[in-house]
């Protein structure tokens, strides 16, 4: 549990400042839970240049409540959570001085967004809150609030807790967690866990990653890790400390980050995934009279494939029903041996490219069309798609023809702009699986949209 929060001061001397504004957002990782927002009375009075960048002037603290009257809160609200601020080592420092003059020695592990950031989005002209948000298409309202600046990390946060690929943020989560005892741990974890879409990772008592899954009810799939009673199940039940998750708010953005996740860890537990997803590949060429063939085998590193297939039974009858669609000669297609025309044009459905009735500029231009919708080789475009809230898109990008990363965006916000696309984006590797995915994926029903790119200078 992360303790997000941002404190607005009196100014003056160091470690004689007093706060005057506090925000405080209880945060699970996917959603704040709790939250304490309060003006407060410092008892002394504050500095001029602050009253012009926070607009809290003395009249307005004069019936706030002292921070001794608000302490037991911030205490509460804190309690067994990690501190989440921008530039924390400010935001810890005034709290400790204040609770410190109370007699509290006040102690809770914290986190620095600025130094995240600096780490994990690296590059950036400017690493002020404000600044940077603007430039990663962040909306902050109420600048140099308490509140304002609070809500602009928590999303700034979430960036960072997607493009932390190395899970060291979830492991020093892990690792502050109380530990529970195997009768009461499995149903502690549940109860914390999204019914939603997305990664989960169990996690040891170190915090190490022993097992990665994806599903579209992390709940429900977790519950039955947790039930299920073969010999697997079993050992994970006695080995799980706690269970991470990352939401992604589609399936495919799932798919893509459980299998790199397990490439890349590979977990104790984990077998599916470590090799190839896919078995088949769907080939063309040209033959001595210009129509282009169209032909499944073998999935072949060096060769150039249009599209991949789990199995040749997939292979067949996705071949088949493009056929169908695109009215190509099933022999052209692999799909009818020997010689003569194919069975298709007994029925009228081959134009006759099987007997060169049909010329083959004709014939080729709908078999490009095929190719250019299953295959994505040399185009740039966007994949737009359901973010993880009701305000938030996802976006895949594809560049040249390689999948480069996802990330998400407001939808208040304009991505046209290649720099901010690519901010945004959380580097992903583009593998022979990853191709896979998203081909297969987008052969489906789907509800992405599709943007076409224009970014070679």
């Amino acid at each position: 549990m992360y303790a997000i929060l941002d404190i607005e001061t009196t100014g003056g001397k160091y470690n004689e400042e007093g706060i005057t504004e506090i925000a405080i957002y209880k945060f699970d990782g996917f959603k704040v839970v709790d939250q304490f927002i309060s003006l407060v009375n410092p008892e002394q009075p504050i500095q001029p240049f602050v009253v012009n960048l926070t607009g809290i002037n003395n009249d307005m603290l004069r019936n706030a409540p002292k921070f001794y009257e608000v302490a037991k809160r911030i205490v509460e609200i804190t309690k067994d959570c990690i501190l989440v601020a921008h530039n924390a080592k400010f935001d810890y420092r005034i709290l400790r001085t204040e609770f410190r003059r109370l007699g509290f020695e006040y102690e809770r592990k914290s986190l620095c967004t600025v130094e995240l950031s600096q780490k994990l989005i690296p590059g950036q002209p400017s690493y002020s809150l404000g600044k940077l948000v603007r430039s990663l298409g962040i909306p902050l309202s109420d600048r140099h609030r308490a509140s304002g600046d609070a809500q602009a990390t928590i999303k700034l946060f979430k960036m960072l807790l997607a493009k932390d690929v190395e899970k060291n943020i979830m492991k020093e989560h892990v690792r502050k967690e109380p530990k529970k005892n195997l009768d009461t741990k499995l149903v502690f974890i549940l109860e914390e866990l999204p019914s939603e879409t997305g990664v989960y990772y169990f996690h040891n008592e170190n915090g190490d990653i022993i097992y990665v899954g994806k599903s579209r009810n992390i709940r429900k799939r977790v519950n039955q890790h947790f039930t299920n009673d073969n010999p697997k199940s079993r050992e994970m039940q006695k080995k799980v400390a706690s269970v991470s998750f990352e939401l992604t708010g589609n399936e495919l953005i799932a798919l893509l980050k459980e299998n790199q996740e397990i490439k890349q860890i590979k977990p104790k537990y984990n077998r599916a995934l470590k090799r190839d997803i896919f078995s088949h590949a769907l080939y063309h060429s040209v033959d001595e009279k210009g129509y282009i063939n169209l032909k499944i085998g073998k999935a072949v590193s060096s060769r150039d494939r249009i599209t991949t297939f789990s199995s040749l039974r997939s292979a067949k009858n996705s071949l088949t029903k493009w056929v169908e669609e695109y009215e190509l000669c099933e022999r052209l297609s692999g799909l009818h041996g020997g010689k003569g025309n194919c069975f298709a044009y007994t029925i009228k459905s081959c134009h006759g490219a099987c007997v060169e009735e049909e010329q083959p500029e004709t014939y080729n231009e709908r078999v490009r069309e095929l190719i250019d919708r299953y295959s994505y080789k040399n185009k740039d475009m966007l994949l737009v798609g359901r973010g993880r809230e009701v305000d938030e898109k996802s976006a895949l990008l594809i560049e040249d023809g390689e999948f480069k990363g996802v990330g998400y965006f407001n939808l208040n916000h304009q991505i046209n702009n290649l720099d901010i696309i690519r901010s945004i984006i959380t580097p992903m590797n583009n593998n022979r699986d990853a191709e896979h995915i998203i081909q297969s994926f987008l052969r489906k029903k789907h509800q992405f949209k599709i943007i076409q790119l224009s970014i070679h200078e």
